[in-house]
């Protein structure tokens, strides 16, 4: 269940987290289901704080285009908490966290239950 992700989009997230930090980043991914392309950053209404984000669920649009979520972390561990896990579950099929330094090399992807899936950056 691999999926490709926009350079221009992995890019988008790695400065959305720069500029949040040193709180965490929360926003959603959009792209292709059948193609598993992600080629946008879907910017919603969210809490940040320094070791938490949060989604307002009930603000999200609706919109098929949705495949999942991505946030920031911090430290320098791309892992999914057990609250992100949670998080997981409610909110789509693939999930990326992207830690500091906020790079395409700090930037993992996991699928709904937390199983690291492959993500690669294309033009």
């Amino acid at each position: 269940m691999d999926y490709r992700i926009r350079r221009n989009t992995a890019d988008s997230i790695a400065l959305a987290a720069r500029n949040i930090y040193p709180d965490e980043f929360i926003a959603m991914l959009g792209g292709e289901k059948k193609k598993r392309l992600i080629d946008e950053l879907v910017v919603v209404p969210a809490i940040y704080g320094e070791d938490f984000a949060a989604i307002k669920q009930y603000l999200l649009p609706f919109d098929f285009r949705i495949l999942g979520s991505v946030h920031s972390h911090p430290s320098n561990s791309s892992l999914p908490s057990i609250g992100d896990l949670s998080t997981f579950l409610a909110l789509g099929e693939i999930h990326i966290i992207i830690a500091h330094p906020f790079n395409l090399n700090t930037m993992k992807a996991f699928n709904s239950k937390g199983k690291e899936i492959k993500l690669e950056v294309v033009d």
